[in-house]
């Protein structure tokens, strides 16, 4: 989409059942535009992750997390610091554990694959997640959990919903998300009171 990466810059205030709220939606911030790889990169401020999205997406982001998606909807993206200490386990690996069995016990129609990457970080892979309000079917969710390199209680989770359909093509976006994203680990997480 020929639109010079403007469509960065005007995110809607829900996505996914979540809202911003009023004054806390961030504009994000549009870092630059590869006409030729129809790609553009883009920084979620307020949680110091980067990150390169196809073009015609739009982003935004409140006070804890990047939101990110196709203009039909069809491809969600969520990333967030995690704090493990804060969500009651000890690392990234029992995070993604806990989090997979909670989902499933919620969820019992839910399918998930958990495994360890050669790089540490985790992927889970959620299938027959029930569609959401506005979708055509059943969604795939990919869950990457990337340990902190500096703080084994920290670290970042991107979440990645595809329709079902659209599965490996998905699994393929969230290898070059992966690939692109660039994490600011000096941030430090303020943790809720």
């Amino acid at each position: 989409m020929a639109d010079n990466g403007a469509s960065f810059s005007h995110g809607q205030q829900s996505i996914g059942g979540g809202t911003t709220g009023a004054g806390r939606s961030r504009s994000t911030k549009l870092v630059g535009v590869d006409s030729n790889a129809l790609s553009a990169r883009v920084q979620f401020q307020s949680i110091k992750v980067e990150m390169t999205l196809p073009m015609g997406w739009q982003a935004t982001e409140d006070w804890e997390r990047g939101l990110a998606y196709s203009i039909d909807k069809r491809y969600r993206v969520i990333v967030w610091r995690v704090d493990f200490e804060f969500e009651g386990v000890k690392d990234a690996e029992h995070y993604a554990a806990t989090k997979a069995g909670s989902i499933k016990a919620r969820r019992p129609g839910v399918e998930a694959r958990a495994r360890k990457l050669s790089d540490g970080s985790l992927l889970v892979v959620y299938e027959n997640v029930p569609k959401a309000q506005g979708d055509s079917e059943t969604r795939t969710v990919f869950d990457l959990v990337v340990p902190s390199p500096k703080d084994s209680k920290s670290g970042v989770l991107l979440t990645l919903g595809v329709p079902a359909s659209d599965a490996n093509r998905g699994l393929n976006l969230l290898a070059l998300l992966k690939q692109n994203m660039r994490i600011d680990w000096q941030f430090v997480l303020s943790k809720p009171q």
